[in-house]
């Protein structure tokens, strides 16, 4: 560079991933440029006009101001008067000012994440309460709900003799209110209280949208707040998906929100719907009184091996849920007292109707045209393995994104992206992703099953053993389901297991761990495992590969 240089302090950057944006966009406005990350200076030549430059640098989502004075010697041409070395050992985030549009596990794994850091987080809420879809109308109330229906099949269900079997007796409104006060005292201590813990959160409630590069309008019952960031994540969660089905929308319908908050249990329930909302539901309502009939378009759990769906249906069927796959819903209409469904195979009556039949992104008015935010089709954000955006500076989590919909995505994506504001090559990695669907039984996944292997044109082999050969499920009088494993063909390395089982979501995460740890079923059917468990399937399915296990002591290893 030989011309006289201007200086400028560029604001938001986190990294040196962020230095290059800024000399690209400096360079594509014609001038030559060098920008240090870490002592948060452009130093620039060339005859272009100081405000052309801003522009390009806020257009590339950062911003820029001049700095009076020659660069000091002795520090590369860069001015050492911004260095960052002053800050105390620990806080990266000091002077970093992010906006979270959302206020759900995302958001606040990102907010704490930079708030222990230094960073400063503003929190723009548009909904009456925080914490998100997990802790209000997701997670922990249909869990709630699950384990109350669990408790009240036993009484009547269960397979001991000499135990008493008494009739079922249901209080709903009396479930609802303590399922109520659950969610209640989680969203304070998990979500409300953290406000308070780190001084750098801050809660903003109104409905936030984009406003161009990094500002962000945000209506409150005041009127319009306008708030400049360093970052922005956007973190505004899905809802219920209600198909286009011809009537539905003239009817009191149930989503998921309204089962868990219902006080009644109806004499007879439809269900739209074959993945686990729709299923987890189904069976709880069944076990507390309601006469189900489940209407799926395709096999149930279609996104998983076929095997998960088609045993969890014989499962449930012979609860006496009536379960119908390739019924597509024609027309509903409500009279006033009941629903009817016309599908493709019939019509069924029912006093409630649920619609559990997928979630959408919530991304509409959120200002994202012309911000350089791509969505897919169904309007979800795309984001890379560092959850940004496609615009720079602007980050995304959680199901707002084309990210998987489970919480502990959400969370991670949250805490990820923080990393990567403070500077760190943070990426999520979801190459080990375990599943559950908690049904009873539940049903568990991770990795690939036999089916997906063939299609990707993998040599694979697999075994399924059935609980009956688990001693802890005939020690429960309980046999529904099956262990089943993927290994690589040739050299038995463990790619994908599928558990249909009681406490299936228990014994998921060890096979997680073995595929995560590039075991082969070999190793895994030699591992010590406690007896009596239900994850000691893992084992003797693994052993099914080399061995007859029938042909074994109970205990053998």
């Amino acid at each position: 560079m030989s011309e006289k240089a201007i200086l400028l302090r560029i604001g938001g950057m986190t990294c040196a991933g962020c230095a290059r944006h800024v000399e690209e966009a400096l360079r594509a406005a014609g001038a030559e440029a060098r920008v240090s990350w870490p002592e948060g200076v452009a130093e620039v030549r060339g005859e272009i006009p100081l405000a052309r430059l801003q522009e390009a640098v806020t257009e590339a989502g950062y911003s820029a101001e001049p700095l009076e004075g020659p660069p000091e010697s002795g520090t590369g041409g860069m001015a050492s008067t911004h260095r960052r070395g002053d800050r105390p050992p620990g806080r990266r985030g000091e002077g970093l000012h992010v906006v979270i549009l959302g206020s759900g596990s995302a958001a606040f794994a990102c907010a704490i994440r930079l708030a222990e850091e230094g960073a400063r987080a503003t929190l723009v809420e548009a909904g009456p309460v925080i914490g998100g879809t997990c802790v209000n109308i997701g997670c922990v109330p249909s869990k709630f709900l699950l384990q109350a229906a669990h408790v009240a099949h036993l009484q009547g269900h269960h397979p001991f003799e000499g135990l008493p079997q008494p009739s079922l007796q249901v209080n709903r409104a009396a479930l609802t209110a303590q399922q109520e006060a659950l969610v209640a005292s989680l969203r304070h201590d998990k979500y409300e209280a953290l406000l308070d813990l780190y001084p750098g959160l801050e809660l903003l409630r109104g409905r936030g949208r984009l406003a161009g590069g990094l500002e962000v309008v945000v209506q409150t019952g005041e009127g319009e707040r306008h708030l400049r960031a360093d970052r922005i994540l956007l973190a505004t969660g899905a809802r219920p998906a209600v198909p286009p089905i011809p009537g539905l929308a003239d009817t009191p319908f149930w989503t998921s929100t309204e089962a868990l908050a219902a006080r009644e249990v109806p004499p007879r329930l439809a269900v739209l719907g074959g993945g686990a909302v729709a299923l987890e539901l189904a069976q709880a309502y069944a076990r507390l009184g309601s006469r189900v009939t489940v209407l799926s378009r395709g096999r149930l759990l279609s996104r998983e091996d076929p095997a998960l769906g088609e045993g969890l249906a014989e499962a449930l069927r012979a609860e006496g849920l009536e379960i119908v796959t390739g019924a597509e819903p024609r027309r509903v209409v409500h009279d006033g007292t009941r629903f009817r469904v016309h599908t493709s195979g019939g019509e069924v009556e029912a006093e409630r109707l649920l619609v559990a039949t997928g979630r959408r992104p919530n991304t509409e008015g959120l200002g994202l045209e012309g911000t350089g935010v791509r969505t897919d089709p169904r309007g979800a954000i795309v984001v890379d393995g560092s959850l940004r955006t496609t615009a720079p500076g602007i980050y995304a989590a959680g199901d707002c994104t084309t990210l998987p919909q489970f919480v502990y995505v959400a969370a991670a994506a949250g805490s990820r992206a923080a990393e990567h504001m403070l500077g760190d090559e943070a990426r999520l990695d979801l190459a080990v992703l375990p599943r559950v669907v908690f049904t009873d039984p539940q049903a568990a996944a991770v990795g690939l099953g036999p089916a997906e292997a063939e299609r990707q044109g993998l040599a694979v082999e697999s075994r399924r053993l059935p609980l009956d050969q688990v001693p802890r499920a005939l020690a429960n009088r309980d046999t529904r389901g099956f262990v089943q494993l993927v290994a690589e063909a040739g050299s038995g390395r463990l790619l994908g297991a599928q558990v249909l089982a009681a406490n299936a979501g228990e014994v998921i995460q060890a096979a997680a761990l073995a595929i995560r740890q590039g075991l082969t079923v070999g190793e895994l059917g030699k591992m010590l495992f406690p007896y009596l468990t239900m994850v000691e399937g893992l084992r003797l399915c693994a052993q099914t590969f080399a061995r007859d296990v029938t042909r074994l002591s109970c205990c053998a290893g």
